[in-house]
């Protein structure tokens, strides 16, 4: 009983936010609405008009042929503006739909752009991408049909009772009294397939996140022979979904054969006792011929809704996945902040803590003092903070405690645009937009010049190998790219920052992907770019940064050991086993 008031009120919550979005395009709904009713009008008008042909052909006497051809005028016009009304309002359900579904797939991808880096990392990419393409379209498919059969199909069946009360009351009775089985039916179904649509959503969201990785990594896949294992994975996910699936279908599918059985019991009750008033002369054998076509018509948006009910039930189970996304918490607003313009490069942590989850702490009271144009390397094993401590700086995350100052200003009292706009980061995983060569060089910089865009090139290594491929800086890259190799995409990526040239940079493992000969080359350009600028370099090739002011040896979050190079070899410490640990041999 609980479960079943708590889906009642989930489709209302769910219907109340659906009709936000309609709101905007409420002319086109209000429209629609109006050219049912003349559809269903002009529908149901017909009947009595080949009624009234029929008694006039066999009523005794001679047939009045100019009635006769107005009638057929009438039913032929009748017709068309039938089909025009028909035409025009699947136009405005059409405007209605696809302008809504528009807004709802604007506004999710809007909010995983305002979303905390955290909700990504948090969230299978495959399901997030099920959910605004796969989702949103079942919820267009949706709404789609509830606005073009619904509509439609609630105004025939009313009217349609109308009409018949007009001819005969007591034939009507017996469809009146026979319908509420068609509700039952209909209400059943409902209430049943809300839950295992939205099984069904979900899994087809893991099945898009387990088919997303497998094609992204299939390199990985084949040269660890892990088809197989992928292959029973996938069929675990698409047994799962068949499952649901089948619940799913079950209870939508029982529904057309049982309406129609209603159907027929309507039909057959209308036939037998409409024969029955007619050989009493109760009613003439037009209005029977009349009464039998409103009673099929009657019957068929039963069939039409109990459908539209089960695609409704599907579309709102994905709505609601969609409006998670919607209603996700945003990062907090920064409006009204402080805007770094003059960006000195000093920077200092004091009692910086930060965990990802609260039961497991990484960073314990970190205290770093940087001074204008320093180089700090951050060095240490796997999982001690390196990276997370980047993330600090950049606030892809916020401190849990303590504070990181830039110029003097706490970072959580900046705005994140002018923040990140003073860091220039070049990370060891290559990322390139789908875009020609030029405009991913200028990503961070869209109006550079073409001069610009080929001498920050020239200053990454870049130029020589872009000039080689078939269009120069018109070719067109995404990150999938097989056209370019890793190293290829990092020096890209290397480019880009040298076109803007920020006060401070973040290179980690910058050179991770590079040959050593382009890197000695890459390392040149980078000592060019680092003069004056405060850098922070993450490696694990400690031999690259021999030259930093100052070596952060991070271990379990902490700082333990802090100098130059030649300082801490000195100590003999954690940093001279890291460092001497390159050249053993196995």
């Amino acid at each position: 009983m609980k479960a079943k008031i708590e889906n009642s009120q989930n489709t209302k919550e769910i219907v109340k936010k659906l009709f936000k979005y309609i709101r905007p395009y409420r002319r086109y709904l209000i429209t629609a609405l109006i050219l049912s009713v003349i559809t269903v009008a002009f529908t149901l008008l017909a009947p009595i008009l080949m009624g009234n042909g029929i008694d006039l052909i066999i009523s005794k006497g001679n047939v009045n042929f100019q009635k006769l051809k107005r009638i057929i005028i009438l039913i032929i016009l009748v017709i068309a503006i039938t089909a025009i009304a028909q035409w025009l309002m699947n136009l405005c359900t059409n405007k209605l739909t696809y302008n809504t579904v528009r807004d709802i797939r604007l506004d999710a991808f809007a909010k995983l752009e305002k979303v905390p880096v955290s909700y990504v990392d948090n969230s299978s990419q495959g399901d997030l991408i099920s959910r605004i393409v796969t989702d949103i379209d079942l919820v267009s498919d949706g709404l789609l049909m509830g606005f073009t059969q619904l509509f439609s199909g609630v105004i025939t069946i009313l009217a349609t009772i109308g009409f018949m009360i007009s001819i005969n009351l007591k034939i009507a009775l017996i469809v009146i009294i026979i319908t509420p089985l068609s509700f039952f039916v209909a209400s059943f179904v409902a209430k049943r397939t809300f839950n295992m649509f939205q099984a069904q959503s979900i899994k087809r969201g893991e099945m898009t996140s387990h088919i997303n990785e497998m094609i992204t990594g299939q390199k990985i896949v084949k040269a660890y022979n892990y088809e197989n294992e992928s292959k029973k994975r996938f069929e675990k996910i698409n047994g799962e979904l068949e499952i649901v699936g089948v619940k799913a279908l079950f209870f939508s599918a029982i529904t057309n054969p049982a309406t129609r059985f209603i159907n027929g019991l309507v039909y057959s009750g209308v036939g037998i006792f409409g024969a029955i008033f007619a050989i009493g002369g109760y009613i003439s054998v037009g209005q029977l011929s009349a009464f039998l076509t409103y009673a099929n018509q009657y019957t068929k948006p039963f069939n039409e809704i109990s459908s539209v009910i089960t695609e409704l039930q599907s579309a709102f189970a994905s709505a609601k996945r969609v409006f998670e996304i919607i209603e996700a918490d945003e990062e907090q607003s920064d409006d009204g902040f402080y805007t770094l313009e003059k960006v000195d490069g000093t920077l200092s942590l004091k009692d910086v803590s930060f965990s990802y989850t609260p039961d497991r702490p990484l960073i314990k009271n970190l205290n770093l003092d940087v001074r204008k144009g320093e180089r700090i390397a951050i060095v240490g094993p796997t999982g001690c903070g390196k990276t997370t401590l980047i993330n600090l700086l950049m606030r892809f995350y916020d401190v849990t405690g303590g504070s990181i100052k830039i110029s003097g200003k706490n970072i959580k009292e900046i705005t994140r645009h002018s923040l990140r706009q003073s860091f220039g980061m070049v990370l060891q995983e290559t990322w390139l937009s789908k875009g020609t060569i030029k405009e991913n060089i200028a990503f961070g910089k869209p109006n550079a010049s073409d001069e610009e865009i080929i001498a920050a090139a020239k200053n990454a290594h870049a130029h020589s190998f872009i000039q080689r491929l078939p269009k120069g800086y018109d070719t067109v890259v995404s990150d999938d790219s097989e056209n370019l190799s890793s190293g290829q995409k990092q020096l890209l990526c290397i480019a880009r920052v040298m076109l803007t040239l920020p006060p401070m940079l973040i290179l980690d493992e910058a050179t991770s992907n590079i040959d050593t000969r382009t890197e000695k080359q890459i390392q040149s350009a980078f000592e060019k770019m680092l003069k004056g600028r405060t850098s922070f370099i993450v490696a694990h090739r400690l031999s690259t940064i021999k030259n930093a002011d100052c070596i952060l040896v991070m271990n379990n979050g902490n700082i333990v050991e802090q100098g130059n190079h030649n300082e801490l070899l000195s100590k003999n410490g954690f940093y001279s086993k890291l460092y001497n640990s390159q050249f053993e041999r196995s």
